[in-house]
């Protein structure tokens, strides 16, 4: 069962800016400098964050830590930063240009309209960069991914396996420290695992017999945040996570290989016991069939896909 730690009353010590929920930053005796952050009621996102992390350590791609917790009467996660006193984080819409997105309304917070953020600008950045930028800090090397560059291309794989729809502008980016310049490991999964979903369309995905209500049509239509090349005035969509996947095949196969290997070895019983580890009250019966069955349906199609 995974613990849910108590953050102390008094631990918060510096408000974080960026982002709509309610967060703060404070010193945590065993792990530094630590971030909570709070779930909105009934969203799942506490859940849905623990999970992909786990998730990713499962994979081998390099992520931040969240673990479940609780501070004061609000239900949360708190994550260590990833990032050294001495560094800073540069995310992704300061490396490949592009406007920050200003949000007012939480329920409509959509990083998805910044057509600048193209697949080709953030290759061309990493691809650029390979001599000076390393795999995160915290990377356990994989047999076949040495670059910063390999190493993204296992975040746009997870993302369509956990059916990951945030990686924004602002959701990747490089630390920049004394020593050299790092990709950032993988962060912010809050708005994967279609944790939005009622239980009812959940039962109703699950259970029907419409294609196209179906739960295999539902995941194929998960919409990345990076586009492709347009011409200025053109108005397109995103790529959808499995085109991105595809493209990566095209592009990096070899990153595409390692990466799905490392899926494969992945099997549904492993999933599953993972998902028994959620604490009661976290994820209703139906949440965690519903999930369990969304990752072993996307790991199939990934797996799918390989050459």
């Amino acid at each position: 069962m995974f613990t849910i730690y108590e953050v102390p009353p008094d631990a918060a010590e510096f408000p974080e800016q960026m982002g709509t929920k309610f967060k703060f930053w404070y010193n945590d005796p065993l792990r530094g400098r630590t971030l909570f952050k709070e779930g909105r009621p009934g969203t799942g996102e506490n859940w849905a964050e623990k999970l992909a992390s786990e998730l990713a350590q499962l994979m081998g791609i390099p992520h931040a830590s969240y673990e479940l917790a609780r501070w004061r009467d609000r239900f949360g996660v708190l994550s260590p930063s990833f990032v050294p006193s001495s560094a800073e984080l540069i995310h992704g819409n300061e490396l490949v240009g592009g406007r920050t997105t200003a949000v007012h309304d939480e329920e409509r917070l959509r990083f998805y309209k910044q057509r600048s953020h193209t697949v080709s600008r953030v290759f061309a950045y990493l691809k650029n960069r390979e001599d000076q930028l390393h795999p995160p800090r915290t990377y356990v090397p994989v047999d076949g991914i040495k670059k910063a560059t390999d190493v993204f291309v296992g975040y746009l794989l997870f993302d369509a396996w956990i059916c990951n729809q945030d990686r924004h502008d602002e959701n990747w980016g490089v630390v920049r420290t004394k020593g050299g310049l790092y990709l950032a490991p993988s962060y912010d999964h809050g708005s994967s695992l279609a944790r939005t979903e009622t239980d009812a369309r959940r039962t109703t995905m699950l259970t029907t017999k419409d294609k196209g209500a179906s739960l295999e049509a539902f995941l194929g239509r998960a919409r990345s945040a990076l586009y492709p090349n347009v011409a200025s005035g053109v108005r397109t969509r995103s790529y959808l996570t499995f085109e991105l996947v595809e493209l990566m095949w095209e592009s990096q196969p070899n990153a595409c290989g390692v990466w799905t290997r490392a899926l494969e070895d992945i099997s549904g019983k492993n999933i599953r016991e993972l998902i028994e580890q959620m604490p009661e009250g976290h994820m209703t019966p139906v949440a965690r069939e519903f999930t369990a069955e969304l990752l072993i349906l996307n790991r199939h199609r990934l797996l799918g896909l390989k050459k």
